[in-house]
């Protein structure tokens, strides 16, 4: 498994994960405005605006995307942001990490392991406590922060969703 930015030689599989989530009505967390973006390359230079601190959109926060891809057959299973830093809103609602794994790919352990490839890449960023939200009735994502270390700290309720996320901190300065 390999945890790296999208590029335009996986343009084919963006678009077949895109439909694979829009067809079953899932939510593509952790996908950058994947569901908005019909066309890859166009998804591709719109993750890279947000990864330059100078590009990134005013109220907006740089992060960088990720695909993570099964290697022996070159397949996307799952993707992950990486928000560099919080706004308000994250801050209190969205956190550090949002992730996703294709419908037809969940309950493999996928989500577990490259969460756990995410974290050294947090500390390279300079994030010594990274803080990752989920629904409260998502007991997949529940367990895949609870396998890497989250610590439970609050729910909250996020009023334009109409949710309550559950707030975990991965402390990574041990």
């Amino acid at each position: 498994m390999k945890l790296i930015e999208p590029t335009t030689e996986y343009c084919r599989q963006i678009r077949a994960y895109r439909k694979e989530f829009l067809d079953c009505g899932d939510s593509m967390d952790g996908t950058h405005g994947l569901r908005e973006i019909e066309d890859p390359v166009k998804w591709i230079e719109h993750c890279a605006l947000y990864k330059d601190p100078l590009t990134v959109p005013d109220s907006r926060v740089p992060a960088t995307q990720y695909i993570f891809v099964r290697e022996e057959d070159d397949k996307i299973v799952g993707m992950l942001q990486i928000r560099h830093y919080f706004n308000d809103y994250l801050e209190k609602y969205g956190g550090h990490i949002g992730y996703s794994v294709a419908p037809s790919e969940r309950r493999k352990g996928y989500a577990s392991q490259m969460l756990k490839t995410a974290l050294p890449k947090c500390k390279e960023l300079g994030i010594d406590k990274v803080l990752i939200t989920c629904i409260d009735n998502n007991e997949g994502s529940r367990k895949t922060i609870l396998s890497n270390g989250g610590v439970y700290e609050s729910s909250v309720y996020e009023p334009n969703e109409k949710v309550y996320l559950e707030r975990y901190w991965i402390n990574l300065s041990k």
